[in-house]
Parts: structure tokens; C-alpha cells; sequence
């Protein structure tokens, strides 16, 4: 970079980031409609295999919404470093001035936004298709902002270890799915303590601090294994 130009600020470089992506996100409309019609394709289908039941789907309906939140956040995040690395501004990100963990976060956040946030949003609407009751409504929502912030976290360090691989996403899969484990235990269980009058805050808290941490601890990870990746 020559001299005469002057460095961003990091947090400028990061919002350059996330306006980019962004923007493109907004270009393709499909890459955000995606997770949210796989969602309502399950929400739909799943009554006609299991029964309209409607005490049998409200008893499911904390689990299997957050199953399907879990498997759209996978399904889109296999894309999440590909465009940059075909057209090789990934290699320019990890050439530039900057600390790469910051740059890709600028991406991370917009992906989140355009499609993890933007299911927490819709989700309470799929939970009353289900019949959850309106105690677990407000819980689902928060529990699936927190929990999507790990899930969109954990599979962009899926998406950094396979951009480089041809068809990589079975391999993301078997590589992230143990570590979402964990994320899907807390948020259910949440929900399913709202439902039956119970206390959500512990696990609310959990899936908080679960957010923290990786928000703390997996820019850096993300940013080693595109390292890596580019590398190879």
C-alpha cells in the first residue's frame, strides 16, 4: 500500500467489509430466501408425516424448530467464504494491513444479519403454525438470536477449513455438526422450559455466554484455518 494513502481505522475496515457483503447479500435475494423456505417447507410438511395433532406437534415443536434453524444455518453456510475465494479478494484480505479476523468478521456479521437474525425474526410465526404456546413465542426468538450467532460462527470455521475443497460441504458437515451440539441442547431446552412454566433464564444465560466466547475466540480460528486453506 503506498504511503501516501492513509490506513483505515480497524473498525472502519471492518464496516467496509460488512457493507460490502452486505450489499451483495441484498443482490441475491435468493441466498437469503433460501433457509427461510427450507424452514417453512419443513414447518409445512412435518404435520402431514406426523399427524395433526395438535398437542403432539406443540410438544415437538421446540426441538424440531431448532433442528431445522440448525440445518438452514449449514445449508448457507457452506457458501460463506466461496465467492471471495473464486475471484481472489480472499487472498487480498490475507495480504492487507489488517488483522484478517477482523476483515472476515465484517463478512460473518453481514451473513448473520441477512439470514441468522432474519430466522429469529420469522421464527415465532413458524412456531404458532406448530401450535407452541405463546409463553415459549418471546423465548424461541431470543434463544435463536443467541443461537445463531454461534451456529453462523461455528460454520464459517467450517466454511475457512473446506473453501479450498471442491464440494466441501459434506466434509463442513461431519466437521461442525458435533460442535452445534451443544447450542441445540441449551436453545430447545429454553423453549421447552417456557413452555411448561419453567425458568429459560439459565439457559438463555448459557446460550449467552456461548455467544461471547465464540465471538472472542473464533474470529482468530476462522482466520487461521483461511490461512491454512489458502495456503494448500
Amino acid at each position: 500500500m503506498s504511503a501516501d494513502i492513509p490506513l483505515l481505522s480497524l473498525r472502519e475496515a471492518f464496516s467496509r467489509q460488512f457493507r460490502r457483503h452486505f450489499k451483495a447479500l441484498m443482490g441475491s435475494p435468493a441466498d437469503m430466501a433460501n433457509p427461510l423456505l427450507f424452514f417453512f417447507m419443513v414447518v409445512t410438511l412435518f404435520p402431514l408425516g406426523l399427524g395433526p395433532d395438535p398437542e403432539r406437534l406443540s410438544a415437538m415443536a421446540p426441538g424440531l424448530l431448532w433442528v431445522v434453524a440448525l440445518l438452514s444455518s449449514l445449508m448457507v453456510s457452506s457458501k460463506l467464504f466461496g465467492s471471495d475465494y473464486e475471484d481472489g479478494s480472499l487472498e487480498q484480505l490475507a495480504i492487507a494491513p489488517y488483522p484478517l479476523s477482523i476483515l472476515v468478521m465484517g463478512e460473518v456479521a453481514a451473513h448473520w444479519l441477512a439470514t441468522g437474525f432474519l430466522l429469529a425474526a420469522v421464527s415465532p410465526l413458524f412456531g404458532i403454525m406448530l401450535g407452541l404456546p405463546a409463553a415459549g413465542l418471546g423465548v424461541l426468538f431470543y434463544s435463536l438470536v443467541l443461537g445463531t450467532i454461534c451456529l453462523t460462527l461455528i460454520g464459517a470455521i467450517g466454511s475457512a477449513l473446506t473453501v479450498s475443497i471442491r464440494r466441501g460441504g459434506l466434509l463442513m458437515s461431519l466437521l461442525i455438526i458435533p460442535l452445534n451440539v451443544p447450542v441445540l441442547i441449551f436453545g430447545t431446552t429454553a423453549v421447552s422450559e417456557a413452555v411448561i412454566g419453567g425458568n429459560p433464564q439459565t439457559w438463555l444465560t448459557l446460550l449467552g455466554g456461548l455467544a461471547m466466547g465464540s465471538l472472542a475466540l473464533v474470529p482468530l480460528a476462522i482466520s487461521a484455518a483461511l490461512r491454512v486453506s489458502l495456503d494448500n
